[in-house]
């Protein structure tokens, strides 16, 4: 008995210090990401000339200053571009959610002779680029009189639409292996009690795949935030642009201006930064759930 305690002790202290080392190394390759981030957001309350001569010294006593958030929203309209993302990257999470779920809920639950060709083809379009695409995409726009018209509306949804065909292979496969482990028997007892197809999907499905449409809800968003491809070829003015193509101007023409661009960085990367703080564990959740069935 003594020997067994012994041996259950001795494992118990090598996984210890096996966990302690991943731990360490992990650490050390946070910091190496969290470093540049706190750096940028240390120089953006310094001067222009003060980050040239000593951009590693906290930004204390005389050397801390607003300015450059000050002409941030003077001069580069960050609110607007803010807007115009929030219209882009929620309109597109929402219409992933409820198009890719009404999808997966019929691939899965229906027995039709195209499912499996249609499965095949979903998988298949999660294999072409977003930049192998672009021409017809943007040939479509024009014949439908989206593209180049300087309307905001219009412009914005020129993007949205490409966003919401790009994300639905993916949410579907998420939501199609998460489905496909629910039990039937719940949808038989309320189809029973009267309920039509879309209340079994709304009133059932749904409540019960929240952490899997929470998971393709912020991908959807994070991807529509960050697709700066799609938008520059559509946001050509200065009302119709989102955050990343606002950053990507910036670059190119105040790049020697690093209290400008280290204080757009920050107004652009922390917020969305924050959001997948709060939201990480949807997000692991809704990979994880459902991907091991029995």
């Amino acid at each position: 008995m003594a020997a067994t305690n012994y041996k259950v002790k001795k494992k118990h202290h090598k996984f210890s210090a096996g966990m302690a080392g991943v731990y360490a190394i992990l650490t050390a390759w946070a910091l190496t990401t969290i470093y540049p981030l706190f750096w940028i957001l240390m120089n953006s309350f310094k001067n222009k000339k003060v980050i040239r001569s000593d951009s590693f010294s906290l930004p204390m006593g005389e050397l801390f200053t607003f300015d450059n958030y000050r002409t941030a929203f003077d001069r580069v309209n960050i609110l607007g571009a803010y807007r115009n993302s929030l219209v882009i990257s929620l309109s597109v999470s929402a219409a992933v959610i409820l198009l890719a779920g009404l999808a997966s809920y019929a691939l899965v639950r229906y027995d039709f002779k195209l499912r499996g060709l249609l499965n095949s083809m979903v998988v298949a379009g999660m294999m072409f680029p977003a930049f192998a695409t672009i021409i017809p995409v943007i040939r479509m726009m024009n014949v439908i009189g989206l593209a180049n018209t300087n309307q905001i509306p219009k412009s914005l949804l020129a993007v949205i639409l490409p966003q919401i065909a790009g994300n639905l292979s993916f949410a579907i496969v998420v939501l199609r292996g998460y489905i496909a482990g629910l039990p039937v028997e719940l949808e038989e007892a309320a189809y029973m009690e009267g309920c039509n197809i879309f209340q079994l999907f709304f009133r059932v499905v749904m409540p019960l795949c929240k952490p899997s449409f929470a998971t393709i809800g912020i991908f959807s968003f994070l991807w529509s935030y960050n697709d700066l491809f799609t938008q520059s070829f559509f946001l050509k003015t200065k009302p119709e642009y989102s955050v990343i193509v606002l950053l990507s101007l910036l670059t190119s023409q105040e790049g020697t201006n690093h209290g400008l661009m280290a204080s757009s960085v920050s107004l652009i990367v922390f917020p969305l930064l924050i959001v997948y703080l709060f939201l990480q564990k949807y997000i692991v959740k809704g990979l994880t759930a459902g991907a091991v069935k029995g």
